[in-house]
C-alpha cells in the first residue's frame, strides 16, 4: 500500500526473498513478471516518444446493463460531452482525431452508425472471426469452458464476434462489451475458475493488437476490466485483468470521490489515474404543492396560538399534506419535513470535463463547503480559483503522453477541498492509521445515534445490528463506520508504539454504560481487498467479546455466540465469526443483477442469493471460510440492519449497491428470522448526523431527486445520460422494495405522473434515450406485478398503452398521436 500512498501506478511483485530463515534468505527473481514490467516500461517510454500525429488511442466507453440505454453512461459524468471536449483537446494539441460537428453527432456515430445494418446495439467498427478468434486467443479453453464454442452468444451474429464503437482517425472510441452474466447471475455461484466471455477478450486482444493502441483511456467510473477473474494483488499471467490489458499503458479518467474502487483499478489493471470532479450541489428547493405548502405553514406560524383561524388552517395544512403524500398528521412536524425538504443537498446534473463550473454554480458550492467546514480553516480563494479552470483535459494529455501524474488523496469535496485541482492520480488513506481518533469518538457518537433511534421506535435496545461496510466511505472519512461497529460491541482499536495498527480491545463494562451489542458485519469486496488489517481487527473485536468473562445480559455477542455454538455444533471460535463477505476474487451479492434482470419469481431467490455470495467469514488471521450455518444462524437474530451515507452526491436510490447490500441484508434476515427487520439509514452527510428509517429516506430522496424539477432538469440537460440516470433511480427504488418492503405506493405512482402520463416529458425522455424510456414504463409494470403498488384501472391502462407506443418508437414504427391519457 506504501507505494500507492506515494502516487505510484501499477504494482507488481516482480522478486523476493526464497523461503527460509533469516537473513540468509536469497533475492531471486520472478522472470515472468520482470518480463511484463520490463514491457510495460518499454511501451510508456514508447508511448513518450510517439509523436501525436502518428500516436492511435483507444477509449472505451462502458455499457451495464446491456441494451437498456446504458451504453457511455459513468458515475457523475456527462460521458458523450466529456469524450466530445477530449477529442477536441487533442486535436488541437497534434493528435490526428476526426472531431465529429457537435455532440449528437459523436453521440450518433457510435450508438447508431450500422448499427441496425448488423442487428447491433452500437455501430459495429469491426467483425472477428469466429476462425481468426480461435486461431489467436492463447486462453480458448479456458473461455470455451465457460461460454461454449467460439464465437460464443454475446455480441456476435453466429460466425463474427463484433466490436462495437466508431473510428475517429487514429482515435479508436470501443464499447466495452458487458460481463456476460446477465440474465444468468445464478451461474457465478457454482464456478470459480470464472472467464471474461469471448467478445470481452477479443475486445481487448482488439484494442492492442488489431487497432494496435499505444495507450488505453477507461473513461468514467467505471467498467469491469479490473474486475475480471484473478488475484486482488501481486497479480500474475493466470489473472485476467492482466492478461486483457497486457503491457499496455492504461490511463482511467476516475471519479475523486472514489479512490477505493481506484485503487482496485491500479491494482489490478495497472491504471493510472486521472480524477474528475463530482457534480456541483445544490438545494433542493420546493415545487408544486410542496410550495403551497409551505406557504400555508408559514401562515399558521405566524398566527397566535389562540387563533380562531388556526383549526381551520390546520385543516387545509392536513390536506395540502396528504396531496403530496406527506401522511404526517402533527402539523408542527410538517414544519419539519417541509424545511429538511426544502435544504437537501442534491447533486445537480453531471461533470463535464473541460467545462469548468458556472459563477453561480461555483458560489453555491463554496457555501456549502463553508457550512460544512465545521470549524475547520478552508481557504475559499483558492477553492474558487481551481473551480474557475478546468485541469481535467491537461491531466488527460498529460497521462496519454507517458508522463507523472501528481498524487493526491481522493474523497468528498464538502468534506476534502484538498482533492482540488482534479485531474490528478488519486489514492488513499494510510491504512496502518485507520480508524483515526476523530473516527472513533465520532464512530461512538453515531453508534449511540443508531441505538437510541431504535430504541426509541421499538421501546427495547436491539441485541444485534447488522452493518454494511464499504472500503470507500471508510476510506474517505477515516474509518468511521468502523469505528460504529467497534463502539457497537464496545471494542476499540489497538496500535502498537509505532502508531500502527495492531488489533483490538475490548472497553471496560463499567466505562461502556450499556450491554454490549452483537454486530454482523457484511464488507463489500473492495473492503476485504483493501483494508486487511481492519478486517482482522473486527474479527478480534467479536472473539473477545465472545470469550469475555461477562454476564450474557451484558454481553450480546458472548450470549449469541454460545447460543450459535450450541446450534450449529461449531467450536467458540467458529461461532464469534461475525465479519462476512465474498469469496476471495467476487464482488457484490449480485442481489442487483437479479433485481436489474428481472430474473427472480420470489423474494426467498434474492435472500438465498445473499447468503450463498456473502457467507465467507473472516478470523482473526484474516482468512475467510464459507460459513453459511454460522451465517443464518446469525442473522436469525438481527434486530436491525444499517449503513451510512457519507457523500451528498450519492444516495441510496442512486446506485444498487446499496440495496444489493443492505437490502440483501434485511431479505436474508427475514428468511432466516421470519419477520421483517427495521432498516436504518445513518446520515452524515451534513452536520452531525442524522438516522432515517429506510422508508423515509427513499420518500426524502424521490422528493429531492426523482420527482424534483430542478434534479431532472439537471439531468436531462445531458440528454441521453441524464434518462438513464432516471431510470437507475427507479430500478433502485424498486430494489428497496423487493429486499425491505418498505417503499410506499406513492412513490411508483407519482413516477408514473411525473415521466410516463405527461406526454410531453415521456417524449423527451423517448426521444434523448428510447432503451432507458421504454426500460422506466416496463419497470412501474413490474412494480406493479411484483404487488409493490396496485394503480388504479385508467393509471394501468395507459401505463400499458404507454409501453407499447415506446416500443413502437423503439422498434422503428413511430407514433405520431400518442394515445395514452387519463381522464381528470
Amino acid at each position: 500500500a506504501v507505494p500507492e500512498i506515494d502516487g505510484a501506478i501499477a504494482p507488481m511483485v516482480f522478486g523476493g526473498r526464497g523461503e527460509g530463515a533469516g537473513a540468509d534468505r536469497p533475492m531471486s527473481c520472478h522472470t515472468e513478471r520482470a518480463a511484463m514490467l520490463a514491457e510495460r516500461v518499454h511501451k510508456m517510454v514508447s508511448l513518450r516518444r510517439s509523436k501525436l500525429a502518428d500516436r492511435k488511442i483507444a477509449i472505451t466507453l462502458f455499457n451495464f446493463p446491456p441494451n437498456a440505454g446504458a451504453t457511455g453512461t459513468a458515475a457523475f459524468l456527462g460521458v458523450f460531452e466529456s469524450l466530445f471536449n477530449t477529442m477536441g483537446a487533442m486535436k488541437r494539441q497534434g493528435y490526428h482525431v476526426e472531431v465529429p460537428a457537435s455532440v449528437d453527432a459523436l453521440r450518433k456515430a457510435i450508438l447508431e452508425g450500422n448499427a441496425d445494418q448488423y442487428g447491433a446495439d452500437a455501430n459495429v467498427v469491426a467483425r472477428i472471426s469466429a476462425d481468426d478468434h480461435v486461431r489467436r486467443e492463447p486462453h480458448l479453453d479456458e473461455i470455451e469452458k465457460q461460454w461454449g464454442p467460439a464465437p460464443g452468444r454475446q455480441q456476435t451474429d453466429g460466425a463474427n464476434i463484433m466490436v462495437l464503437g466508431q473510428r475517429f482517425g487514429n482515435v479508436l472510441i470501443g464499447i466495452q462489451p458487458a460481463f456476460g452474466y446477465e440474465g444468468d447471475p445464478m451461474r457465478l455461484l457454482f464456478e470459480r475458475d470464472f472467464a471474461p466471455t469471448h467478445a470481452f477478450s477479443a475486445f481487448y486482444r482488439y484494442l492492442r493488437e488489431d487497432f494496435g493502441a499505444d495507450a488505453i483511456l477507461h473513461f468514467g467510473t467505471h467498467g469491469a476490466l479490473e474486475f475480471m477473474p484473478g488475484k486482488q494483488v501481486g497479480l500474475s499471467a493466470q489473472c485476467w485483468p492482466d492478461r486483457l490489458i497486457g503491457g499496455t499503458p492504461n490511463i482511467y479518467l476516475y471519479a475523486a470521490n472514489n479512490p477505493s474502487e481506484g485503487t482496485i483499478a491500479k491494482r489490478r489493471s495497472g491504471a493510472t489515474l486521472v480524477s474528475y470532479l463530482t457534480p456541483p450541489v445544490t438545494t433542493a428547493g420546493l415545487y408544486r404543492g410542496l410550495m403551497e405548502l409551505k406557504s400555508t405553514l408559514q401562515r399558521w406560524r405566524q398566527l397566535e396560538i389562540e387563533s380562531d383561524e388556526r383549526p381551520a388552517l390546520e385543516e387545509l395544512i392536513l390536506a395540502q399534506a396528504q396531496a403530496v403524500d406527506l401522511n404526517e398528521q402533527d402539523v408542527g412536524k410538517l414544519v419539519t419535513a417541509v424545511h429538511e425538504l426544502e435544504s437537501t443537498l442534491i447533486p445537480h446534473g453531471l461533470h463535464v470535463v473541460g467545462t469548468p463550473m458556472s459563477e453561480d454554480a461555483r458560489k453555491e458550492l463554496l457555501q456549502h463547503v463553508a457550512d460544512a467546514a465545521d470549524g475547520r480553516e478552508i481557504d475559499l480563494a483558492h477553492m474558487d480559483a481551481m473551480l474557475r479552470e478546468d485541469h481535467e483535459i491537461d491531466g488527460l494529455l498529460r497521462a496519454l503522453s507517458g508522463r507523472f501524474i501528481r498524487p493526491v488523496a481522493g474523497g468528498d469535496l464538502l468534506r476534502s477541498p484538498e482533492i482540488l485541482p482534479t485531474g490528478r492520480n488519486i489514492h488513499g488513506f494510510d491504512p496502518f492509521r485507520i480508524p483515526s481518533a476523530f473516527a472513533v469518538a465520532d464512530g461512538a457518537r453515531q453508534a449511540a445515534l443508531v441505538l437510541e433511534t431504535h430504541t426509541k421506535a421499538s421501546g427495547s435496545l436491539p441485541e444485534t445490528v447488522a452493518i454494511v461496510l464499504w472500503g470507500t466511505d471508510n476510506m474517505k472519512n477515516e474509518g468511521g463506520p468502523i469505528a460504529q461497529a467497534l463502539a457497537l460491541m464496545g471494542a476499540a482499536p489497538r496500535f502498537d508504539s509505532f502508531g500502527r495498527l495492531a488489533g483490538a480491545q475490548l472497553i471496560p463494562l463499567e466505562t461502556l454504560g450499556r450491554p454490549r451489542v452483537d454486530v454482523m458485519m457484511t464488507l463489500s469486496g473492495i473492503f476485504r481487498d483493501l483494508l486487511p488489517l481492519q478486517t482482522k481487527m473486527l474479527a478480534e473485536a467479536a472473539w473477545l467479546a465472545s470469550t469475555a468473562d461477562e454476564p450474557p445480559e451484558q454481553n450480546f455477542v458472548r450470549k449469541h455466540s454460545l447460543a450459535v455454538a450450541a446450534e450449529t455444533g461449531q467450536t467458540l471460535e467458529e461461532a464469534s465469526l461475525r465479519v462476512f463477505s465474498n469469496a476471495d476474487g467476487a464482488y457484490g451479492s449480485h442481489v442487483n443483477q437479479l433485481i436489474d434482470s428481472g430474473a427472480w419469481t420470489e423474494e426467498e431467490e434474492l435472500a438465498n442469493m445473499f447468503t450463498t455470495r456473502k457467507c465467507f467469514a473472516h478470523g482473526r488471521d484474516g482468512q475467510a471460510s464459507a460459513q453459511s450455518k454460522v451465517m443464518k444462524s446469525v442473522l436469525k437474530r438481527v434486530d436491525l440492519a444499517y449503513q451510512n451515507l457519507e457523500s451528498v452526491e450519492l444516495g441510496v436510490t442512486t446506485v444498487d449497491h446499496y440495496f444489493d447490500s443492505l437490502g440483501g441484508i434485511s431479505r436474508a434476515a427475514k428468511q432466516a428470522g421470519g419477520q421483517d427487520i427495521p432498516v436504518y439509514i445513518g446520515d452524515q452527510t451534513r452536520g452531525k448526523g442524522q438516522v432515517r428509517s429506510l422508508a423515509d429516506q427513499v420518500a426524502l430522496e424521490t422528493r429531492t431527486r426523482a420527482l424534483n424539477p430542478k434534479w431532472y432538469e439537471g439531468m436531462l440537460q445531458h440528454g441521453h445520460e441524464g434518462v438513464r440516470h432516471i431510470e437507475c433511480h427507479l430500478t433502485n427504488t424498486m430494489g428497496w422494495s423487493a429486499t425491505t418492503g418498505q417503499v410506499e405506493p406513492w412513490v411508483y405512482q407519482q413516477y408514473t405522473q411525473t415521466y410516463v402520463l405527461d406526454e410531453a416529458m415521456r417524449q423527451r425522455l423517448a426521444d434523448l434515450n428510447p432503451k432507458a424510456a421504454v426500460k422506466v414504463v416496463h419497470r412501474l409494470l413490474e412494480a406493479h406485478r411484483r404487488d409493490y403498488w396496485k394503480p388504479d384501472k385508467a393509471t394501468l391502462e395507459a401505463l400499458e398503452r404507454a409501453g407499447e407506443d415506446l416500443e413502437d418508437q423503439l422498434e422503428g414504427i413511430g407514433m405520431e398521436n400518442s394515445r395514452v391519457g387519463v381522464a381528470a
